[in-house]
């Protein structure tokens, strides 16, 4: 399969996956003056890419935090999981935020995220007026027992 990727702006990083084994592709951070940026515990930042990306119909991909910003820093997505669908041809930017005590530096250049493409199942979504029964039913959290 192929992915197609615009840069938007000279100093873009094209994507790349770090190992053979790697599920998930680099974003890098451009755009950021000399110093760096940090970011602040519970003070989102909002970081360019400076690419665009053609994802094939049918596939969606998505964007996740790096590991080693949870676990050194406990800095993640704003929003978790970016979701890029194949009709978007925007610049993909990523959203930090901090939740602990701890700030991450950044300098241009740096990867600030990773993304996978995921082949989607086209469904037909239909109402009705009930559902299979199971037996879990309607069983919410802790339902199913102890962790």
């Amino acid at each position: 399969m192929k992915l197609k990727v615009k840069k938007l702006h000279p100093d873009a990083i094209m994507p790349r996956y770090a190992t053979d084994g790697a599920a998930c592709f680099d974003l890098h951070a451009i755009g950021i003056d000399r110093q760096g940026v940090r970011v602040m515990p519970r003070a989102p930042f909002t970081f360019d890419t400076g690419l665009a990306f053609e994802v094939p119909p049918g596939n969606v991909m998505l964007v996740f935090s790096r590991s080693g910003h949870g676990f050194h820093s406990d800095t993640r997505l704003a929003n978790c999981v970016g979701v890029i669908d194949s009709d978007y041809r925007g610049e993909v930017r990523v959203r930090m935020t901090s939740d602990g005590n701890h700030d991450l530096p950044v300098h241009n250049g740096d990867r600030i995220a990773q993304a996978m493409l995921v082949a989607l199942p086209f469904v037909h979504i239909e109402q009705a007026e009930e559902l299979s029964t199971t037996a879990r039913g309607t069983g919410g959290f802790g339902s199913t027992g102890a962790a």
